[in-house]
């Protein structure tokens, strides 16, 4: 098979959609954008959803722009997308309503509900999966409460990426790595955990077959094709669905003795191991195992990335401020170094509306200075999170018995230089960061492997390193950021 192909990643984040043309000619990669949407959450009568309808149509758009813009055959399309949300369809195959957010207050307070019968510690034991309380098991579980109709008339659950998937081609499946963030997968047997899930009431008959990674689905049906102008058949691809294992997939010199950090929204750091960690140890860290690539394991810490400085910047936008990227870093650079500190993960900041007030009120309730200019909140939300990716990283370590000697850092946030120096100087250790496109590269090699034009991913990964700069930042370790890590566990008690 010649080894020059292209490929249509499709990649879904919690802010924004994509569409990417990834050019594989037997040596390299290359990346060409050819359409970008915003997306987000939609409020309706006090609950947030997704527009899965919207997106669908910014997909097939996305589609219809590589026939236009570059044309001739194309030898994949796969689709990756956020954790954890799901939607759900009738026996006819017909969507049940707009599938909710992970942010969505429905579930709060489900968790402590649950766990009076159902132990977090027997979760945990079959799961491997990080408590948070967005998980797909709590928001099932808040519908089983709730009595929702929607439940009832259920007849498949498909996760995000998998929904589109279905619309692209007709098969209704489950890709191993989406569904492992479910928190209602067997860790070990990388089944559903059935026993669970009748043990919470969710109903068995709705959770689909489970499909591998790197798994050819079928190809995109007729009038898809005729939609987007596609003369041959294309295959759709079930590649890493899950966002981060896409990024993970990329990573170049990812071995054991680094930490990949796959940046943006969320910051997902961890360890690729070829088996879940699951003890007591890992249960009190909480930690999470979820399901990776050519049968890896990603054990790793969700930790909430840039979103309070997303968040914040929104803010300021509604308030009639615009800040580039730029402006903020500058003006955080001139701030008061660890003036106040908060943990990126608090409660307070999973959906408060006003970011800037939330960090503010937190800060204040802690006995520390407020942070009062735009500066000293984007300050306080860089060093926030360095901090917290030095608790993560040493608690990596104690679970894993290795020593790491760098970060990896992938995605949209290996282009915040301010937050890469932060990192290397508190975790005192070199950061190399980039490629900025982990995901879609992820998607790209992902599927030149499955249909035969890339070996393996080890060639995979090498190849990424080669098509693409990255930047490494020098640690320069000091009192001051060995004292505010001090000053942090405080805070976190």
């Amino acid at each position: 098979m010649s080894h020059t192909a292209n490929f249509l990643a499709v990649d879904l984040g919690a802010s924004s959609g994509r569409v990417l043309l990834g050019r594989w000619d037997g040596t390299r990669f290359a990346l060409q954008e050819l359409h970008r949407f915003a997306d987000g959450p939609v409020n309706v009568l006090g609950h947030l959803h997704w527009d899965v309808l919207r997106m669908w149509e910014e997909i097939k758009t996305g589609l219809a722009r590589y026939t236009a813009q570059a044309g001739g055959p194309l030898a994949g399309i796969g689709v990756d997308t956020w954790g954890v949300d799901f939607a759900l369809f009738d026996k006819n195959g017909r969507l049940l309503g707009n599938p909710y957010h992970y942010r969505d207050s429905r579930t709060n307070g489900v968790p402590d509900i649950v766990h009076k019968n159902v132990p977090f510690s027997r979760m945990f034991e079959q799961t491997g999966i990080q408590f948070m309380q967005i998980n797909t098991v709590y928001q099932l579980c808040s519908m089983v409460q709730s009595k929702e109709p929607q439940l009832a008339m259920a007849d498949m659950l498909l996760m995000m990426p998998d929904l589109f998937h279905y619309w692209l081609t007709g098969r209704k499946a489950g890709e191993y790595t989406i569904a492992s963030t479910s928190q209602m997968l067997d860790a070990r047997s990388r089944q559903w955990a059935t026993d669970l899930t009748d043990l919470l009431g969710i109903p068995t008959r709705i959770l689909p077959p489970l499909v591998p990674p790197g798994t050819v689905l079928d190809n995109l049906r007729p009038e898809v094709m005729a939609d987007a102008g596609f003369p041959t058949p294309v295959p759709v691809i079930a590649t890493g669905s899950h966002d981060t294992a896409n990024a993970v997939a990329a990573v170049p010199d990812l071995d054991l003795h680094s930490v990949y950090i796959s940046s943006g929204t969320w910051s997902l750091m961890g360890v690729e191991l070829p088996e879940p960690v699951i003890n007591e140890q890992s249960l009190s860290f909480n930690v999470t195992n979820e399901g990776g690539v050519a049968n890896t394991i990603r054990l790793l810490k969700n930790i909430s990335g840039l979103w309070m400085l997303q968040e914040s910047r929104r803010q300021w936008q509604h308030e009639g401020h615009e800040y580039t990227w730029d402006d903020l870093l500058a003006l955080a650079a001139q701030a008061e170094p660890f003036r106040s500190l908060v943990d990126p993960d608090a409660p307070d900041f999973l959906n408060p509306g006003n970011m800037v007030a939330a960090i503010r009120s937190i800060c204040q309730r802690s006995g520390q200075p407020q942070p009062e200019s735009v500066g000293q909140v984007v300050r306080c939300c860089l060093e926030s999170l360095a901090l917290k990716y030095r608790l993560g990283i040493e608690g990596l370590e104690r679970l894993t018995g290795r020593r790491f000697s760098k970060m990896l850092i992938v995605g949209g946030g290996s282009q915040n230089k301010l937050l890469c120096q932060f990192a290397a100087d508190c975790c005192e250790r070199p950061v190399v960061a980039g490629p900025v496109e982990a995901t879609a590269l992820g998607n790209i090699m992902m599927q030149a492997v499955a249909t035969g034009h890339l070996g393996d991913i080890a060639t995979g990964r090498k190849a990424i390193a080669a098509s693409f700069q990255r930047q490494t930042f020098e640690p320069h370790p000091s009192a001051a950021w060995s004292d505010a890590y001090a000053r942090f566990g405080k805070l976190l008690g």
